[in-house]
Parts: C-alpha cells; sequence; structure tokens
C-alpha cells in the first residue's frame, strides 16, 4: 500500500505541475508543449481521485492534501476546456439559411508529407464536395497527385516544398490577389487571397502553418508565436468577411490562440460544439485540436465535422460557413483588452 500511495503522490504532483507550467508565459517549448494535453491531464487527474476516494485509506495529511489539490487542479482543468464543450455558448451560431450562393464549405487537411495515400484524399474531396481545399505538408509530388482536381478547381496556389511546410490551396470560386507570403521565417510561407463568393461577395482569407514548438523544429515559439498575431492584426484591419485557416501548431485552448482571437476579433466554430481533435490520428489518447478555422462574426455554421484519416498523422476538417452579416448581432465576439494588445505588439516585435 505504501508504494501505491507513493506513486500516486507522485503521479499527482506531476499532473498538478504539469497544469501550472502553462501560466508561466515563456516561449521556452517546455513551457508551451505542456498547453497541449489539457483533456488528458483532466483524464488522469479524475482517475488519480477515484483511486485515492475508493482504495487509499486517507490516515495521513499527506493524502488529504494531495486529494484536496487534485479536486482543486480537477476544477481548474475544467475550467479550461469548458468553452469546447457542448455545454458552453456557441461562440458562432447555426446558419438561419439553407445552403447557397453565401457559402463556403473549407476542407483542410494536413496530409503528412511522406504519406502516399494521395487516392484517398480523392475519394475524400468527392464525398466532402469543399468548394475551397487547403492542403499543407505538401511537397511535388503530392502537387502532382492532386492536380487531377484542376478540372474542379481550377482557381489554385501553389507553394509544394520539400521541407514539410508546402501549401497547395485549391477553389471552385475565384481567387482575387492571391499572393504568397513568408512573414516570419524564409522557408514557412502562408496564403493570403480573397475569395469571390457566387453570391459576388468578396471574403479575406488567410492560410498559415507556422513551424511547432517542439525539439526537432524549434526550440522557441517566438516565431510561431509572431506569424499567428501578425495574422490576426491583418485580420483585424480587414474590412468585411474573413477566414483564417490552418495548421497553427497550436492547440485551441492556448493562450496565444485566445490571444489571436482577441486580436483579430475573429470566432472559433467549435466553441460549444465540442473538440474536434485533429491531430495525433495514429494514437487515441494523444490528441489535440491543431488544425483550425477561425471567421470574422458575418459567419454563420452550416456544418462542421472531422473526416476519417487518410494515412496522415491528422484528421482532415470540413466546415461549412454562410455569410450572414446579421450575426453580427448573435454571435459572441471576443474584445482585446489594453493589456491583450500590449502582449500581442510585443510578441510581433520580438526577435526571432
Amino acid at each position: 500500500m505504501d508504494l501505491l500511495q507513493n506513486v500516486l503522490f507522485y503521479t499527482g504532483l506531476f499532473i498538478v505541475m504539469a497544469s501550472l507550467v502553462p501560466l508561466i508565459r515563456h516561449d521556452f517549448w517546455i513551457f508551451r508543449v505542456f498547453e497541449y494535453p489539457r483533456l488528458q491531464k483532466l483524464t488522469v487527474n479524475l482517475v488519480l481521485i477515484l483511486i485515492y476516494v475508493i482504495f487509499i485509506p486517507l490516515n495521513a495529511s499527506r493524502e488529504y492534501v494531495m486529494l484536496g489539490v487534485l479536486c482543486l487542479n480537477l476544477a481548474y482543468l475544467g475550467w479550461l476546456i469548458f468553452p469546447f464543450t457542448v455545454l458552453s455558448g456557441k461562440q458562432i451560431v447555426g446558419s438561419r439559411k439553407a445552403p447557397g450562393d453565401i457559402n463556403i464549405k473549407l476542407l483542410i487537411a494536413n496530409v503528412y508529407q511522406e504519406n502516399k495515400e494521395s487516392d484517398s484524399y480523392h475519394t475524400l474531396i468527392k464525398q466532402c464536395n469543399p468548394d475551397l481545399l487547403l492542403m499543407v505538408e505538401t511537397n511535388k509530388w503530392w502537387m502532382e497527385q492532386m492536380d487531377r482536381i484542376g478540372k474542379d478547381y481550377p482557381h489554385q496556389i501553389k507553394v509544394p516544398l520539400e521541407n514539410t511546410y508546402g501549401m497547395l490551396l485549391y477553389s471552385r470560386f475565384e481567387l482575387v490577389d492571391g499572393a504568397v507570403r513568408y512573414l516570419v521565417e524564409d522557408d514557412i510561407p502562408s496564403i493570403e487571397t480573397e475569395v469571390k463568393l457566387p453570391s459576388g461577395d468578396l471574403v479575406k482569407l488567410f492560410c498559415l502553418h507556422p513551424r511547432p514548438p517542439v525539439p526537432q523544429e524549434n526550440p522557441q515559439s517566438t516565431e510561431r508565436d509572431k506569424e499567428i498575431l501578425m495574422v490576426a492584426k491583418k485580420a483585424k484591419d480587414t474590412k468585411g468577411p474573413t477566414i483564417v485557416v490552418g495548421d497553427l501548431n497550436d492547440v485551441a485552448w492556448s493562450y496565444t490562440t485566445e490571444l489571436f482571437s482577441k486580436i483579430s476579433g475573429l470566432l472559433d466554430p467549435r466553441k460549444g460544439r465540442g473538440f474536434f481533435n485533429t491531430f495525433n490520428a495514429k494514437y487515441f489518447f494523444l490528441r489535440f485540436p491543431l488544425d483550425h478555422v477561425f471567421c470574422s462574426p458575418d459567419f454563420t455554421l452550416t456544418g462542421i465535422n472531422r473526416l476519417e484519416r487518410c494515412g496522415s498523422d491528422h484528421f482532415p476538417m470540413c466546415i461549412n460557413l454562410q455569410y450572414d452579416p446579421v450575426a453580427l448581432h448573435k454571435n459572441d465576439i471576443p474584445e482585446a483588452t489594453s493589456e491583450d494588445k500590449a502582449l500581442a505588439a510585443e510578441k510581433i516585435q520580438a526577435e526571432t
């Protein structure tokens, strides 16, 4: 019993520390990586509480203290992920009208560059039938495989790269003033364009895939955070409907993503609807929401789905948005405080 108590105590101590480490606003990867597994930490935390209550005699002050700390930590973690549960209010309301010429259906897929199951994506595209398709981690081989859809998706912006940061954008709708940007790093592209809906309305679109803060890629989150927040500022300055889409290599509940939402004023359609974890598709317990679509408050949500894996370590996401300016009065619009704006400006100006 003493061995079990010690294992529980030190496991509980680790979970609590792992929950508190992200409160340290440092760019080094060890502080950022613990933002990812909040749902996993909550699950382990709950299991530890149940084991304490059911199996461990609480006859020592150490056990009482740890049980109390775990209960507080459970409440804290629950509070952090609550906005992404179906119990929370929806940040973006559901569409009132049937899909039509003011809708735009987007499919985002991180294909995993070494993956060769391109036929699975062709099948997926037929099933989802998107208006716009963004594929990341795409090199020249992937471009050659996907160019077969060119007849149905004649408007294209393609940046095939061999460094796992290539991007392919295919669209049924006309792309206006499309451009490839290298906002922070000269080998990490982003795409900026306007999409002309069948209704004639122009939607500003930003496509991103910044480098993650992990030791084998980049030990700091500085570049990732800077790119995300630069686009947030661009989105805020955009007049008219705006969409940001991509694999941000950041979870939906991180403080950087929350800051992005506040600075940009864009909405997350997952809030109030579920986690929609897209990575890692290979391991059930290690999944996080890394692939994102954010939209301005003049959109409503017609549909959102996580699709079947096509050989990648990411699940594709399909999101159908409807442009409806009336929604401005119904959606829950995030607002940035002066502290948020100062922090964003500091991160944008940070040396990389």
